[in-house]
């Protein structure tokens, strides 16, 4: 079987039905239910991609027993967890989600963060998958061979509460907030009890879904367009949204954009909102 090789953080269902036998693409399945459920649906298949691992964001590769939810695990816990998923060193990793791009990305990012770069999004997820009339199968269990995977866990890629306190006044940074308008602004509660509403200040407001069509990404100019007027290729960026998941688009987003200089608030507002010395601001 041939092997293959990443040149974009995205790739079409198409690329993955020709390239899914190659001998070092590992498929996972990375999907969360969704915080907030919309119009659309977020719960979950009881069908996957064939042959996908489950990437378990929230019990695996979360610390289960922090106080906010999907804290990230220790750079020597994540190369164990990923082992034991049949990952190696030189493994091409693409990651998709039920909802289309939602959770996936998140994956995407702790991968990153642990500097293996040969791993990539699936771009609209298994809705796209099954649109284009690709076969699924259903969610069993799967013998999986320990793989060899060794990442060095790079700081940079996160930030922790008082990381994100000591930039706020900076004029070099700039902390992007993907959660809706209306919680951005303070508008309505926090769909998680006792946290305040509102935004960290200075934070610019950019939805994930903005970024969306369909559950897939849009188109490269459009990108462009939707985060020219929220932040600049000049800054150092963090995104945040309500814990974690969600700020990871924006960072696909902004990587697929030709963005450097990238973080993710850990905590998000999940953690902001719940600390009452930390300050918030409301309104636009």
């Amino acid at each position: 079987m041939e092997t293959t090789q990443l040149n974009s953080p995205l790739v079409q269902v198409q690329w993955l039905a020709q390239n899914v036998k190659n001998k070092n693409v590992v498929v996972l399945d990375a999907t969360l239910p969704k915080a907030v459920v919309g119009d659309s649906d977020g719960g979950v298949s009881t069908h996957r991609i064939p042959g996908a691992r489950f990437f378990d964001i929230k019990n695996t590769f979360s610390i289960t027993t922090a106080a906010f939810p999907n804290t990230r695990i220790d750079g020597a816990s994540f190369n164990e967890k990923a082992r034991l998923l049949g990952i190696n060193k030189d493994s091409v990793i693409i990651v998709y989600d039920d909802h289309g791009i939602y959770s996936s990305a998140r994956a995407w990012w702790m991968f990153k963060a642990m500097g293996h770069h040969q791993v990539a999004v699936l771009d609209g997820g298994l809705k796209s998958w099954l649109e284009a009339g690709y076969n699924t199968e259903e969610k069993t269990e799967i013998r999986i061979e320990k793989g060899n995977f060794e990442g060095i866990y790079k700081k940079a890629f996160f930030k922790d509460s008082q990381d994100v306190l000591a930039i706020l006044d900076d004029e070099l940074e700039v902390v992007v907030d993907a959660r809706a308008s209306d919680r951005f602004e303070g508008l309505v509660e926090e769909p998680r009890e006792g946290l305040r509403s509102g935004h960290i200040p200075n934070a610019v407001n950019l939805p994930y879904t903005d970024l969306l069509k369909n559950g897939k990404m849009h188109e490269l100019t459009e990108i462009q367009n939707k985060i020219k007027d929220k932040f600049s290729k000049d800054k150092n960026i963090t995104f945040s949204c309500g814990s974690g998941i969600t700020a990871c688009v924006l960072a696909l987003g902004a990587e697929l954009a030709g963005f450097k200089n990238l973080s993710i608030y850990d905590g998000s507002w999940t953690e902001w909102g719940s600390i009452d010395t930390l300050p918030i601001e409301t309104g636009k």
